[in-house]
């Protein structure tokens, strides 16, 4: 499957990513890119470029003689692969491919067009650069990470393809594509950018997009296991709050709670005039906020989302690197359009608005557990004999730990700048670590929610209600209890919370 892309929207980014689709260009990308290339290639023979005819960063005041100029671009790719840290996952890498292409394919960077075809040929045959986490501040952009991507590009290092690290130079051989030649710049435009933050962002992105999912889903099934008033969904009531995040949330948690018998009508249950003899009521006239505010709370994480997809999109489609050639003015801008704050900013957000999403789960977790808050359960929807056996209860020490970790996580990075390259970057970033701790929130995240929805499932199965859940919340109880039974006895649940999150991650909604 090929599309041609002129513009690359978060469909295509999707597609690419988890579909399979193929990347190619339409040809008046083509045209551009060309248009870029021969621009550069006749105005810099005269002329003082940064990164063509002079250093890099600090070295930018000595030039580079005629005759070096090629060797000039080889040394950056070579001199900054010092990346450190373990590899980053094939996905993320993918990502970061698809965001440098985005950047040359504006027809501002002034490479050679083999430059966008080589870089489409490692992103449909599945070939991954190894690319260290760390080592990137996140103004000039991610030159350490993205020279790691250029060595491959020409020959060198080593990619994982088939599922295996091995040399660049023969994998190219075997598919038989050429490495990639220096002509002008190319070495210091592949080197020069925000794409590997913004890959990882992209993931991060897609990834928090269905944690949000799962969280609303999580939200309807504890309050059918309550039994709670359906009025804190009800749409007169967030929509008089005027945010439309809040109003979005309480209209799926009404979608996946239609059909529900669990769920009681204040109209029905306590506007009847049948409870006037009562003086303490059994049932709660309210819920516990965490059951109750589930709106409010996640309406923000939604909102924070949505801007998130907008910049990491204009990213995507941004002319990042240093210096800009532009034809239709016919001049080559200086600037900083690597500079990563945009990204940085938005993960210190993204990162924020997952863990307080971990906080929901992790309090509905502990209202499922305390027998003594929600009345109707067993201790740690323990279904065994009490004091023998244990339930979730060890579990809940897995969630706890892992939620407050992403607490910790959650301070800000972009504000960490720190000034180095002889100070020629004195104020940076720090970007793409703004978006490893995102990453690290997320994948913490997955896991208590995990934990989250085996505890449901047995909660349900400890009040026999699974014959009374909405068609939508049933569908999801009935795939758990596939691969997750009801469970007594204790056993371990390590290999099941791993399982959880392998369904978690997989599941796709429509």
């Amino acid at each position: 499957m090929q599309k041609e892309l002129d513009y690359i929207s978060i469909e295509d980014i999707e597609s690419i990513l988890y579909g399979g689709q193929k990347i190619a260009f339409t040809s008046s990308v083509t045209e551009r890119v060309r248009k870029s290339y021969e621009f550069l290639e006749e105005f810099s023979k005269d002329r003082v470029i940064y990164g063509i005819n002079t250093g890099f960063g600090p070295m930018a005041q000595y030039r580079v003689s005629d005759d070096e100029r090629v060797q000039l671009q080889y040394n950056i790719i070579r001199s900054h692969s010092a990346g450190a840290g373990n590899p980053l996952p094939n996905i993320y890498v993918k990502a970061a491919m698809i965001a440098r292409i985005g950047t040359f394919i504006q027809g501002e960077s002034g490479v050679h067009p083999e430059l966008v075809d080589l870089l489409a040929a490692f992103i449909n045959n599945d070939i991954y650069p190894f690319i260290p986490e760390h080592g990137s501040v996140g103004s000039s952009g991610d030159l350490v990470q993205l020279a790691h991507m250029a060595l491959t590009l020409i020959g060198e290092g080593k990619v994982c393809y088939e599922g295996v690290f091995q040399p660049a130079s023969e994998v190219l051989k075997k598919l038989g594509l050429k490495p990639l030649g220096i002509h002008v710049r190319e070495g210091l435009s592949v080197t020069n950018g925000t794409s590997f933050m913004t890959g990882i962002g992209l993931v991060n992105l897609f990834d928090a997009k269905k944690l949000l999912q799962w969280a609303v889903i999580a939200s309807v099934m504890v309050n059918e296991i309550s039994s709670s008033y359906d009025d804190f969904m009800a749409a007169k009531l967030n929509e008089v709050r005027r945010q439309p995040g809040q109003s979005e949330i309480a209209r799926m948690l009404r979608e996946w709670s239609a059909g529900s018998q669990c769920m009681l009508s204040r109209e029905k249950e306590l506007y009847d005039g049948g409870h006037q003899g009562e003086s303490v009521f059994k049932h709660k006239v309210q819920p516990y906020y965490s059951l109750r505010c589930v709106p409010q709370i996640l309406g923000p994480v939604l909102e924070t989302l949505q801007n998130a997809e907008r910049i990491l999109v204009n990213e995507v489609n941004s002319a990042t690197d240093n210096p800009i050639v532009d034809v239709e003015t016919q001049t080559v801008y200086h600037g900083g359009n690597f500079h990563g704050d945009y990204v940085s900013f938005e993960m210190d957000k993204l990162k924020i608005a997952i863990t307080k999403l971990t906080m929901l789960m992790e309090r509905q977790m502990n209202y499922l557990f305390h027998d003594r808050i929600n009345g109707i359960l067993p201790p740690f929807v323990n279904m065994g004999v009490l004091g023998l056996n244990y339930g979730m209860q060890a579990c809940q020490f897995t969630a706890t730990s892992t939620t407050a970790e992403c607490q910790t996580l959650s301070n800000p990075m972009y504000v960490h700048s720190i000034p180095n390259n002889n100070d020629n970057q004195d104020v940076v970033s720090m970007g793409t670590n703004s978006a490893l701790l995102a990453k690290r929130v997320v994948d913490n995240a997955y896991q208590v929610m995990a934990i989250h929805f085996m505890s449901i499932v047995q909660g349900i199965d400890c009040l026999e209600a699974s014959g009374k859940l909405a068609p939508k919340t049933k569908k999801i109880y009935d795939e758990i209890r596939a691969f997750f039974p009801k469970f007594v006895d204790d056993t371990t649940k390590y290999e099941e919370i791993a399982k959880m999150q392998t369904y978690l991650r997989g599941k796709r909604f429509e």
